[in-house]
């Protein structure tokens, strides 16, 4: 039976904001040493998998960006990534619809009987040997049928995580006793003191088959929705885009509908260890501490008088002063200031801007997109300016747009440039003129990157006056899109 990993790669990681955004959310942040956690994770499964396949479970947002993150982590370590694919969920239905569809993916493409380990794509584990040792123990008891979790010792009465209380003892792991929820500070305490609890890491070690029996016995409507998804997927070489059923399967964790209920559960209590970056205390571990208990991740920063501050402050000068137990995270666009103790409150500032519909809520300055990223550098009444770098070979959808025209002003490379019934080429320090309402679409047909700066004017500046005609990354299914 061979190991296949399954990474679900989604979710916002509201409480890291505003690093963490709808559009680059948490796994794919690039933590201090300069890697994000989504490609830890596909470095962490790599040896394990051999030649089994490796899935991951997204959307069609984070596809493009996750394909581009993988082969960067490729390159970077000199390391081939073999026998890819991924499983395009057309929403986000929580995990038990998602485990369903990687399940029959498997039971498809890797046989019935394969196990899958299933990790999410933002946690931390540094300990690649101990990791590996407690993935051998999972699969051991996943190949006796048994369901299994992996759960963590934990370190302190944590209210964040759930817990698992440990039964009678297997071969490397536990019976799980109960589940149970996030607890208030004594009774967590009581869950550390006790000894007898782990904390619910949220990754799973199960053959396919097992679950499906699972599934069928205690979530028959989740697998019923789920395999009419993957029935009407379409497929395209190594990805399957699953079919508008997966909308209606229940939004349901894999805890609730089958882990909870199922008499086979184990959990192997794990010996390496584990971060979540659940919030800006875990992202703050990352970085050493100077004498004064600071944890600074920023080229150029002042510090008069301040004690145990985490600063993330990568683009520019930071001075702090006379401030103790402060959390300060600058990005181009927002900043952040809190008192360290309520981190976990951050989320709550998210909604507070949702409500108000504010743009950073779902995109940085710069916007990552499939052919490469926008930044803007400056808007207004009726203006906007860009920097447009369209990786070789890419190009963006045949589109138009009802409100605004679009001056483009190339810096470098070459752009080949449809233009209503015209096709051209324009070079560097060369430019042309879009008006609005004209068919038009941009490409780089070179060998370096193409940057230009566009320069938007029009009553209505909105991200979706988008309409496309034709698109090479299958977004012109809709007339209209909140993409360029």
């Amino acid at each position: 039976m061979r190991i296949v990993p399954v990474i679900l790669s989604g979710g916002t990681g509201s409480r890291l904001w505003p690093l963490s955004r709808k559009s680059f959310p948490k796994p794919f942040v690039v933590l201090p040493d300069g890697e994000s956690l989504i490609q830890k994770t596909l470095r962490r499964v790599i040896d394990i998998k051999g030649d089994a396949p490796l899935l991951t479970v997204t959307n069609r947002d984070y596809y493009f960006l996750t394909r581009d993150t993988f082969a960067e982590c490729a390159r970077i370590h000199d390391q081939a990534v073999h026998n890819t694919h991924y499983l395009l969920e057309p929403a986000g239905r929580n995990t038990a619809p998602a485990m369903a569809a990687a399940a029959l993916w498997a039971q498809e493409v890797a046989g019935p009987d394969s196990i899958l380990l299933v990790l999410p794509s933002d946690h931390l584990i540094q300990d690649q040997s101990q990791f590996a040792a407690a993935v051998q123990k999972a699969a051991d008891l996943a190949r006796q049928a048994y369901l299994v979790t992996f759960g963590i010792t934990p370190t302190a009465p944590e209210t964040g995580y759930g817990y698992i209380q440990k039964g009678n003892a297997l071969e490397g792991g536990y019976q799980v006793a109960r589940f149970v929820e996030k607890p208030d500070q004594a009774t967590a305490q009581d869950y550390l003191d006790s000894g007898h609890y782990l904390w619910n890491s949220g990754m799973f070690c199960m053959r396919a088959d097992s679950l499906l029996s699972a599934l069928q016995a205690y979530a028959p409507e989740v697998l019923e929705a789920v395999q009419s998804a993957m029935d009407g997927a379409s497929r395209n070489g190594d990805t399957w885009e699953l079919g508008s059923a997966f909308k209606e399967a229940p939004d349901i964790s894999i805890d609730y509908a089958v882990m909870e209920k199922a008499p086979d559960v184990a959990v192997v209590e794990a010996g390496f260890d584990w971060n979540d970056l659940g919030a800006w205390s875990g992202y703050g571990s990352l970085i050493a501490k100077d004498a004064q208990g600071n944890q600074v991740h920023a080229p150029d920063c002042v510090l008069v008088d301040a004690q145990n501050c985490v600063v993330q402050s990568p683009d520019r000068l930071t001075a702090v002063l006379g401030l103790h137990d402060i959390l300060i995270v600058d990005t181009p666009d927002a900043l952040l200031v809190a008192d360290r103790s309520r981190d976990q409150e951050v989320k709550t500032i998210v909604e507070r801007l949702k409500s108000r519909k504010h743009s950073a809520v779902d995109l940085h300055t710069t916007v990552h997109r499939p052919w490469g990223t926008y930044t803007t550098l400056e808007e207004g009444e009726h203006f906007k300016i860009k920097r447009i770098v369209v990786k070789k070979g890419e190009k963006l959808s045949l589109q138009m747009h009802h409100h605004r025209s679009e001056h483009w002003i190339v810096v470098s490379g070459t752009a080949r440039i449809v233009n209503g019934h015209e096709e051209k080429l324009i070079m560097t320090n060369q430019s042309t003129y879009i008006p609005a309402g004209c068919h038009h679409r941009l490409e780089n047909p070179g060998m370096i990157d193409l940057v230009l700066i566009e320069v938007q004017s029009g009553a209505y500046l909105g991200e979706d006056d988008i309409v496309r005609f034709d698109d090479i990354y299958g977004r012109a299914a809709a007339l209209a899109a909140p993409t360029a």
